[in-house]
C-alpha cells in the first residue's frame, strides 16, 4: 500500500493527493497551512486537562454528543467487543469547551475547515465525471454552515499492564464522516489495512497532515474514494509509559444532505452512533 506524502505547494499536489485517496483512503500533506506550534500548544493544554477532575464538569450530553467521554463509555467500534483504551472531548462549533482552552481549540478549528474546503474542492475536481454526477451538491458545499463538524480532542493514557487482553487504544474502524483532517499525534501508532488485509504504518512524522476518507464519502462517491479500515496499535516498552494525545477533525455534512438512494447525512450518523453505543 502506497500512501503518497505530498508537498501541499506542489503544482501537482491536487493529483497527488487524490490518487493517492483513491487507491488507499488515505493521503499524507507536509507544507501545509496548518500553524504546528498551535496544534503542539492544544496536545500539551490538554494532556494537562486530562490529567484533572475538571473533565467531568464536562460530561458528555446523549441527546448532543458533546463533552467529555471517559474511558469508561468510550466507543467500541464497530465489530468490536472491547471500548478503546482511551478518553476524549468533543468540540462543536455551538458546544462546551473549558474556558482557558477554548480560544486556541476555535483558532484551530476555523484554520482546518478553511483547508477542509479546498481538499474537498480538489477531491470533486479529480472525481471521474461519471461518478460525480451522482453528487447531490458540491463536496465543499456539504460542510458549509454545518454545525456537525465536529473536533475531538483524545487521550490515550499510558498503558497500566491491566487492560483487558485484545484491547487496542482504537481497535480496527472506519469513520464516519466526508474526510478526518489529523495532525500526526504525539507519538505513532496508527495503521491502515490494506487489500490484502495486512496492516501498514501511515507515515506520521511530526509536522504531517493525515487525511482519510469517511464512510460518507464512500457513500457519495459509490466506493470510488474507499473508507478504508485502520487502528491505533498499544506500544510497547517504555512508549507504552507515556500518554498519546491526537486532534482529529471529522467532516459532517449539513443532516439534510443527501449523499445516496439510501442515506442522507443525518439518517446515517444516526445509524452508525446507534452501532458505536454512544446513541440510544
Amino acid at each position: 500500500m502506497n500512501v503518497r506524502i505530498v508537498d501541499y505547494r506542489a503544482a501537482d499536489a491536487a493529483e497527488q493527493f487524490t490518487r493517492s485517496l483513491h487507491e488507499t483512503g488515505f493521503g499524507v500533506l507536509v507544507n501545509h497551512p496548518i500553524d504546528q506550534q498551535l496544534v503542539e500548544k492544544i496536545y500539551s493544554d490538554w494532556l494537562a486537562f486530562f490529567g484533572t477532575q475538571q473533565k467531568h464538569d464536562y460530561a458528555f450530553s446523549v441527546e448532543k454528543q458533546d463533552g467529555y467521554f471517559s474511558p469508561a463509555i468510550s466507543e467500541t467500534a464497530k465489530g468490536a467487543s472491547l471500548k478503546d483504551i482511551k478518553e476524549y472531548f468533543h468540540i462543536y462549533p455551538w458546544g462546551r469547551v473549558p474556558p482557558q482552552l477554548a480560544d486556541d481549540a476555535r483558532r484551530y478549528y476555523a484554520s482546518t475547515i478553511a483547508l477542509a474546503r479546498e481538499l474537498l474542492g480538489w477531491v470533486e475536481q479529480y472525481t471521474p465525471a461519471d461518478i460525480a454526477a451522482h453528487y447531490s451538491e458540491p463536496l465543499s458545499g456539504m460542510i458549509a454552515d454545518s454545525q456537525q463538524t465536529l473536533l475531538r480532542v483524545l487521550h490515550y493514557p499510558p498503558l497500566t499492564g491491566q487492560e483487558a487482553p485484545g484491547a487496542l487504544r482504537a481497535a480496527a474502524h472506519g469513520d464516519i464522516n466526508l474526510l478526518t483532517i489529523l495532525p500526526a499525534a504525539s507519538e505513532p501508532g496508527l495503521q491502515v489495512q490494506d487489500k490484502a488485509g495486512n496492516w501498514v504504518d501511515v507515515p506520521c512524522d511530526f509536522g504531517m497532515l493525515i487525511i482519510n476518507i469517511g464512510d460518507m464519502l464512500q457513500e457519495a462517491s459509490r466506493g470510488y474514494y474507499p473508507s478504508t479500515r485502520h487502528r491505533v496499535v498499544n506500544p510497547q516498552g517504555e512508549a507504552a509509559r507515556s500518554s498519546r494525545v491526537s486532534l482529529p477533525l471529522f467532516l459532517h455534512p449539513r443532516p439534510e444532505v443527501v449523499l445516496s438512494e439510501r442515506h442522507t447525512a443525518g439518517s446515517y450518523l444516526d445509524e452508525r452512533l446507534r452501532e458505536l453505543g454512544v446513541k440510544k
